[in-house]
């Protein structure tokens, strides 16, 4: 174990040993989706076995986000938040006509691609990719021509973007799995993955990155705070078979992967899903992967300079290798990850969203959900059976987010031949909370890229703004911080291109807005 590996583990004793244990109520959620009649299942054959993401987003901008739920080979859906207030129990319809009732959708992401302030979609689909342009009053337009976006004909299952500099729009990478064309497949037969960048306000042909190695899912980050964003791609040995890995590309205008020389230590996984947070308080992230088998946890053990990851000790309670409850003896399968802190305590938390392929035999076939709950020395324990959340349904995308904006994180879960669920977070005592939206004017509107940094006066938190991850699919929007017990914070913002905003005091316990209008940052309260 490196010096810095055990200067983390230090760092985040310290960070998060401000608070004991047990300050906060366990968490408590209730599914409202059968008593609201919402009917939505992820079905279809073997190229819906994977795939199934929900994508969360404000799509009518009165603060309460919507939720896009991939369907298979059935359509897809809209769910329009009706919450009457702020606090209020989850109320959400289906939309009637939706011009986003697509089949053979797989998963999607929220992204403003032409900066106008509607927020637009990058759909992935078992055939040809599509990108629809928000209009406002969620309501949407296929706008593949507009863009000249050319969606190709694939089985896409990954997805991520980021704005590079000095364009316009938005660089996208599709993530495919098998290639359907290769007579010699499945297995060995792992498709090339593609990515576009733009000219002016379009986009160009897109171009390859290979070798690909059936990807499930992909993330743009900052992974060393070194101003730039690389691509990681997660992969799924079950048909690469052998001589794949784990990528991570330095996104060069010729990308590359990254090399052992380089310090990168290659890794072969049943890859599934990413997430990327820095839980332990030095501001540098570390990275969640989810797998048929143990989930992994890795720590950055470099200075930064260079991508070489060390795992996070069996000990500290993440690995979530089986199931937990039952008499499920067979490894678990998980697939959609995402932190959140669900009680407040100031201390990031572990959604992982966990199910059979379908009739796979040699894994768990009753595999409940993970809440996994961080404890103050750095640990995490389960708590999902206690929370309500063990469903054992074949759970694919999921998202971790506050859709009453009461100041706790909800949980929505897509299943495979199963009811899509609405987890209503209903803990009795948390900790405080602070929730931040970034503006910025001209291109880039939601500042992917940006860091929010937050401090109590002991403590920092510290949020990289993405979009990718997890598995097909993610949120756009609001930036959930549980604070703890502390109250008077500040916060400062570094912007895309690196520009520091000033700290500005804010109390806890409210949403805010923070607008970059040239080189000021301007704070925003709702009731402004």
């Amino acid at each position: 174990m490196t010096t810095t590996h055990l200067r983390r583990i230090l760092l985040m004793a310290i960070a998060t040993g401000l608070l004991p244990a047990n300050a906060w109520s366990a968490p408590k959620f209730v599914d409202r989706a059968p008593q609201l009649g919402i009917v939505h299942q992820y079905i279809g054959g073997w190229e819906h076995f994977v795939g199934g993401g929900v994508a969360v987003f404000d799509c009518n901008k009165d603060g309460f986000p919507e939720i896009f739920a991939a369907g298979g080979t059935a359509p897809s859906s809209l769910l329009i938040n009706r919450t009457e207030r702020e606090g209020g129990s989850l109320n959400f319809t289906l939309a009637q006509s939706s011009e986003l009732a697509l089949t053979g959708v797989t998963g999607a992401y929220p992204i403003d691609i032409d900066s106008d302030g509607s927020i637009d979609l990058a759909i992935m689909r078992v055939g040809s990719n599509k990108l629809y342009r928000g209009l406002g009053g969620c309501r949407f337009e296929g706008a593949d021509e507009k863009w000249t976006f050319d969606g190709r004909d694939r089985w896409t299952t990954a997805f991520t973007a980021t704005w590079e500099a000095d364009r316009s729009l938005p660089t996208l990478v599709f993530g495919n799995y098998v290639d359907r064309d290769n007579p010699n497949g499945p297995f060995g037969a792992c498709d090339k993955n593609a990515f576009y960048r733009a000219d002016g306000d379009h986009y160009s042909p897109p171009a390859l990155l290979s070798p690909g190695y059936c990807a499930l899912s992909a993330l743009f980050s900052d992974w060393g705070r070194n101003g730039r964003q690389d691509l990681r791609i997660s992969n799924d040995r079950h048909y690469y078979v052998h001589d794949g890995q784990e990528q991570l590309w330095r996104f060069d205008k010729t990308p590359r992967q990254y090399t052992e020389a380089e310090g990168w230590k290659p890794l072969s996984i049943w890859g599934m899903g990413i997430a990327s947070r820095d839980i332990s308080g030095d501001g540098v992230p570390e990275v969640y992967l989810t797998s048929m088998g143990d989930q992994k946890l890795q720590l950055l053990s470099s200075d930064g300079k260079s991508p070489t990851y060390e795992e996070s000790p069996y000990q500290r309670g993440i690995t979530a290798h089986i199931p937990y409850v039952g008499d499920e003896g067979r490894p678990s399968s998980g697939w959609h990850a995402a932190f959140g802190d669900v009680d407040n305590d100031g201390k990031d938390d572990l959604f992982v969203a966990k199910g059979n392929v379908d009739q796979m035999p040699d894994t768990a076939m009753r595999d409940p959900n993970n809440l996994l709950m961080q404890q103050s020395d750095g640990s995490f324990k389960e708590f999902g059976d206690k929370a309500g959340l063990a469903t054992t349904e074949r759970a694919r995308g999921a998202a971790v987010v506050d859709l009453n904006r009461d100041g706790l994180l909800d949980i929505v879960v897509n299943n495979r031949r199963a009811g899509l669920e609405l987890n209503e977070n209903r803990t009795a005592n948390s900790g405080n909370w602070l929730a931040v939206e970034l503006l910025q004017n001209g291109n880039n509107r939601n500042a992917v890229g940006s860091w929010i940094e937050v401090s109590d006066g002991t403590r920092s938190w510290h949020r990289e703004v993405t979009i990718g991850g997890g598995h097909a699919g993610g949120t756009l929007g609001v930036h959930h911080l549980g604070t703890g017990k502390s109250r008077e914070l500040r916060v400062r913002v570094i912007w895309p291109d690196g520009e520091t905003s000033d700290w500005q005091a804010v109390q806890a316990g409210q949403h805010i807005r923070l607008e970059r209008l040239g080189n000021t940052m301007k704070l925003v309260r709702p009731t402004e």
